[in-house]
């Protein structure tokens, strides 16, 4: 029987030690967001944030102003990042006669798994929905002319789906342990992609 746990791996999401060398602003960024990533938004609270990032109320007040602001920025900072790789890669291929679906999933799909896979990867699960639910559906619209808008919105969200839950790192098809991140990453995006393209493209 194959079954799946949604408990983080022993060493993911604990709080990290406060930073002295970084700035105050990035301390309590750093701290928030791994707290929201293991308690929620609603479960973590302020006094749990001060203490993990070492300041005070005020500092926290001072930076942000409320809860609400600092779960906003927390939100900003790795969207920016993923939008920043994502616009550049689809530059590279926007509005080319020799464009295909493939590229464009490309740049969609990679960066994501890159980010996911960093030193913040499994923080980052907690913003992916709200970076793709502003993606630019221009070069998917001008590659599948076939398709509605309500058509390919319905398709662009299922992928989008699959990429989410690639990047969690609980499907059933995990890493070997001979077999290095990158390689994982690399077989990763290449079955996502091809199962994207057919689903993109089916009649």
């Amino acid at each position: 029987m194959l079954k799946r746990s949604f408990e983080p791996a022993r060493g993911r999401w604990m709080v990290p030690p406060v930073n002295s060398s970084g700035s105050t602003k990035e301390r309590i960024l750093g701290a928030a967001e791994v707290l929201f990533a293991q308690r929620g938004f609603d479960g973590a609270s302020l006094r749990q944030l001060t203490t993990a990032a070492g300041v005070n109320l005020a500092a926290v007040n001072y930076h942000f102003g409320s809860k609400d602001k600092l779960v906003e920025e927390v939100f900003r900072r790795r969207l920016d990042a993923l939008n920043e790789r994502r616009l550049a890669a689809l530059a590279k291929v926007a509005g080319a006669e020799d464009t295909t679906l493939e590229d464009v999933l490309e740049a969609f799909i990679r960066p994501a798994l890159d980010l996911s896979h960093d030193d913040s990867g499994a923080l980052f699960m907690r913003v992916l929905a709200r970076a793709f639910a502003e993606h630019d559906d221009a070069e998917f619209a001008r590659l599948l002319p076939q398709l509605s808008k309500e058509e390919l919105y319905w398709r662009i969200d299922l992928v989008t789906g699959a990429l989410t839950h690639a990047m969690s790192g609980f499907g059933m098809i995990q890493r070997k342990s001979d077999v290095s991140e990158h390689t994982h990453r690399e077989q990763t995006a290449q079955h996502l992609i091809r199962f994207a393209v057919a689903g993109l493209s089916h009649p």
